[in-house]
């Protein structure tokens, strides 16, 4: 940008230059030409005299008396061509001068700012002059650098805090799990040697239980602003045997959920312990609120295949369906019991990971959920 604005400053310059030289040499070329004629005058008047002709002589005399005035009035003409030239060349010098000083060097020095900015170098401050034409724009880089030095020194604060928290908490896990496992191994070295022994054994595993809960609840929602990193590995497997292992480890008495097949063979590609994870979410909501047997069962559609847990609860009311999926959002039904409000929320990013959804359904004898995933198709097919 500079070499093309010091081209258009040095093309004015010779410009007005050439063209002040020019007329005035010109100018001069007719100032030459006129004092020939003058002095040829003079010589007609000399010759007139000398052959007595007075009135022929005074009457040319008034003639190039009148031509030397016009003559000396063309010389000032000229030397006004030479000074109006030398203030317009002052005049660009000037104004070259003012552009450089005021808009060139100023961004030159941003130029050089910005190439320190992103090598990542931004404790340089920059200096600027709010008056100048530049200046506003100097200043608004300036505020960037600040804002970024900001932003860092808020990030680092972040990660520091984040290490803390998560220390805390594991810590704070780590204490009731040593004591589930001291009195489990109480229990299982039949060391309750009666039955209020036994119960109270039993009481502190529950409770320690609660505590290591509550811990990783907190743990989620201090980990959920990273809910776009957690990887879904997506792997082929049959879907019925998957329910019916994962219903089986979460009531192996069948006391409280029920499993039907319904023939169903179908493999699905999901993530296996996403899956779980879902599911596990849906039957400990359905126990929690609903507190009936809880049904689980697998349905096919035509290209898809759904796992449909139904309780015999109350259901969620219609005013909560809209925003039974948003993030710490609790419906009207909740009463007393604890939650995050996120346990569904998570189930929804969870199944879209995986290419499937939840749906939610309030029926004449409860709530059924489905989360229904897509059929892998066999090859051939």
């Amino acid at each position: 940008m500079r070499k093309r604005v010091f081209v258009v400053f040095a093309v004015l310059l010779v410009l007005v230059i050439a063209l002040s030289a020019g007329l005035y040499l010109t100018s001069g070329k007719n100032e030459a030409d006129s004092k020939q004629e003058n002095l040829v005058g003079i010589n007609e008047v000399q010759k007139l005299l000398e052959d007595g002709d007075e009135k022929t002589a005074s009457e040319k005399l008034s003639s190039l008396s009148e031509d030397i005035r016009k003559s000396e009035a063309g010389d000032q003409r000229d030397r006004r061509i030479l000074v109006i030239g030398g203030v317009c060349v002052l005049g660009i010098l000037a104004a070259g001068i003012y552009v450089y000083v005021t808009v060139l060097r100023p961004l030159k020095k941003i130029s050089k700012y910005t190439s320190e900015i992103a090598r990542g170098n931004t404790d340089i401050p920059l200096t600027y002059d709010r008056g100048s034409e530049v200046g506003e724009f100097s200043w608004a880089f300036d505020s960037m650098r600040k804002e970024l030095n900001k932003a860092r020194a808020s990030e680092k604060e972040a990660i520091e805090n984040n290490k803390t928290v998560i220390a805390t908490l594991s810590h704070d896990i780590k204490t009731p799990i040593a004591s589930i496992r001291a009195y489990a191994e109480g229990l299982e070295a039949n060391m309750d040697s009666s039955p209020e022994k036994r119960a109270q054994y039993l009481q502190v595993i529950m409770k320690k239980s609660d505590e290591v809960s509550k811990v990783t609840d907190d743990l989620l929602l201090h980990s959920l602003s990273d809910m776009n990193r957690l990887k879904v590995e997506l792997k082929e497997f049959e879907i019925s045997s998957f329910v019916e292992s994962a219903v089986k480890d979460l009531d192996p008495d069948e006391k409280e959920i029920s499993y039907i097949s319904g023939g169903v063979k179908e493999f699905v590609n999901a993530d296996p312990d996403r899956l779980l994870q879902c599911v596990e979410n849906l039957i400990t909501n359905s126990r929690k609120y609903a507190g009936t047997k809880i049904t689980v069962a697998l349905e096919k559609a035509e290209s898809t295949v759904s796992i449909c847990i139904k309780d015999s609860g109350k259901g969620i009311p219609d005013e909560d369906m809209p925003f039974i999926f948003d993030k710490f959002y609790r419906g009207h039904n909740r009463g007393s019991r604890p939650g995050s409000g996120l346990g569904l929320y998570i189930v929804k990013y969870l199944m879209t990971k995986m290419d499937g959804d939840i749906i939610l359904q309030n029926t004449p004898d409860g709530l059924l959920a489905k989360l229904v995933l897509p059929v892998k198709e066999k090859l051939g097919s």
